[in-house]
């Protein structure tokens, strides 16, 4: 009997990770009023053309319990234990989903056992804790040291991410007009992060994409004096040159080579927009 690992497609883990580690991944969907599609179908460039031909920014889905389901029986049938670790519950009902999905499996495997574990993040502040899990899972580990592993992560990952503009936020109506046209004119970019309950925030403001590259690195530095530095990643939105850019920077500065650049996909693409970037990064402690 195995640990096997389920996740969702806001973790962003490469395909030949998932298939090295036998991880499961549920597809979230993206909804426009003519469309539909499953985040790890869609194309990139028509998705956000779409957007911006439109002038709508479509919503998001959760997967259906049904999906989780097939994904959770598959597992329990083959006489192993399933473990789901999804997108924060402040951002998504996907916990939610699953749990249902786990409530329905045991009816029919009563004998069964599935955990599911609210990540508190998500990108690769989720798909860190996945990953962690995964490599604990490999190695023969019981369920109870598997989630060890992930939580262990999840206390110690950090996620901070900068929209390029402000039109996303507003469009998805989570800022006003006004503050939109005041944040462009004066070129103010939010520093946003996850917080420790699982929610996105603002963390500071910054005046002008090139200060605000400098204090991603601030916040970066002051905790790796602290903490150190176990991993570190760069996310991109639909602007791989960005995300270059910016892992070349840190990566300079830091005195790494060949920092991770990570896309991130539609799902959390659409609530800032495309040329968003941001990090995410373990600490040792």
């Amino acid at each position: 009997m195995a640990v096997k690992l389920v996740t969702d497609s806001t973790s962003y883990i490469a395909d030949s990770l998932c298939d090295e580690y036998d991880i499961k991944v549920a597809s979230l969907g993206v909804c426009f009023p003519d469309e539909y599609f499953l985040e790890t179908k869609v194309d990139y460039d028509y998705f956000y053309d779409k957007i911006e031909q439109g002038g709508i920014v479509p919503t998001s889905s959760q997967p259906a319990p049904g999906l989780f389901y097939q994904i959770f029986e598959q597992i329990v049938a083959n006489g192993d234990e399933a473990l789901g670790i999804f997108i924060s519950t402040g951002i998504s009902g996907t916990c939610g989903s699953a749990a249902s999905a786990r409530e329905m499996i045991l009816e029919k495997y009563p004998e069964a056992r599935i955990e599911i574990m609210d990540s508190l993040n998500v990108c690769m502040g989720l798909g860190l804790q996945v990953l962690a899990a995964a490599e604990a899972a490999r190695e023969g580990k019981t369920m109870e040291q598997v989630m060890e592993s992930a939580c262990s992560v999840r206390e110690r990952v950090h996620f901070y991410f900068v929209p390029l503009t402000l039109d996303y936020l507003q469009k998805g109506g989570r800022i006003g007009g006004a503050a939109a046209l005041i944040g462009s004119v004066l070129s103010i970019k939010p520093v946003l992060y996850i917080t420790s309950d699982g929610k996105i925030d603002v963390f500071e403001k910054v005046r002008g994409v090139q200060a605000v590259v400098k204090h991603l690195y601030k916040i970066l530095k002051k905790d790796i004096d602290l903490h150190g530095l176990r991993k570190l990643v760069v996310h991109e939105v639909h602007d791989p040159i960005r995300g270059q850019e910016l892992a070349r920077e840190i990566g300079d500065n830091l005195g790494i080579k060949d920092v991770l650049v990570l896309s991130i996909g539609p799902v959390i693409g659409i609530h800032v927009g495309p040329g968003s970037f941001g990090i995410v990064y373990l600490t040792e402690k």
